[in-house]
């Protein structure tokens, strides 16, 4: 494989539903971490800087979901769809066993990977993750949606959302943002304003409150490393400690100074800090 993120080759991985799913991989390892990507980002939304510490030790996989960037099909407008469409590419894939990575969105689809499927599902880690049913959930605000919502978004708006106003988060966002752009060639399909709705769809419904459906996450028995910025204004970072709460087996851990690209801005730490989790035999 090339040495890093921003070399790979693009791949199709035909499934039975009759997608044509896009993915890449990176590093080697026994058991497979998945990763599954945020509203309306595609292959080349991941930083290569955390693929590559990643796959330093471990077999890297990042995908498109049904209907989203290279891959075929019809993006859906439940989460649930859309857990079940991954566990579609898990099985084309045939990982029998893998660690899944779900970021913002992709955690919610995570989530019901573990409910749906859960013999898939060795350890999870939920990046700017809430639970389903949250109060607070139900969408988000106005100056959010307003930055990453809008037919063409603007890398300020990305931005604002994704780090904090203080100087050096503002400085990692620009070099992440460097660093994902630094492919020219085999470069994802952009995501298109039809996932964008089918993606806020699934999150609306995700968010609308309904307590009840907190104790679902009480089933959740795999390993779980929940993760957020302090200041993340996507998906406040108080929903972490809720889920690590409803989850038996769960951990929490919030980065200074960053919002929703915590992940890419803390690069090395958070590969770290996921490598650490993934070798515990505690």
């Amino acid at each position: 494989m090339a040495a890093t993120y921003s070399e790979v080759p693009g791949k199709l991985a035909s499934a039975a539903n009759g997608v044509d799913y896009a993915y890449r991989e990176a590093g080697a390892g026994a058991v497979p971490l998945v990763l599954l990507q945020h509203f309306r980002g595609n292959l080349d939304s991941w930083d290569p800087a955390l693929i590559d510490a990643l796959a330093s030790s471990r077999h890297v996989v990042t995908f498109d979901n049904a209907g989203v960037g290279g891959s075929t099909g019809t993006t859906p407008h439940t989460v649930v769809q859309m857990a079940h469409d991954a566990v579609a590419f898990l099985v084309a894939m045939e990982f029998d066993r893998a660690d899944i990575l779900g970021f913002s969105i992709g955690s919610f689809v995570a989530q019901d990977i573990a409910l749906i499927r859960p013999g898939v599902v060795r350890k999870l880690i939920l990046a700017s993750s809430a639970p389903q049913g949250a109060a607070g959930m139900h969408g988000w605000a106005a100056d959010v949606i307003g930055a990453v919502g809008v037919p063409e978004v603007s890398p300020d708006g990305v931005l604002d959302v994704f780090y904090t106003p203080s100087p050096e988060s503002r400085q990692a966002g620009e070099l992440a943002l460097q660093r994902m752009f630094a492919r020219t060639q085999d470069r994802d399909k952009a995501t298109t304003w039809e996932t964008r709705h089918a993606q806020y769809d699934a999150v609306c419904e995700w968010g609308i409150p309904n307590h009840a459906l907190l104790e679902r996450l009480g089933t959740i028995d795999q390993p779980v490393f929940v993760a957020n910025g302090d200041s993340d204004p996507m998906i406040l970072p108080h929903y972490s400690y809720l889920l690590a709460g409803l989850i038996p087996q769960a951990r929490v851990k919030i980065y200074p100074d960053s919002a929703h690209g915590f992940l890419f801005q803390h690069h090395a730490q958070f590969a770290a800090d996921v490598e650490a989790f993934l070798s515990d035999v505690s």
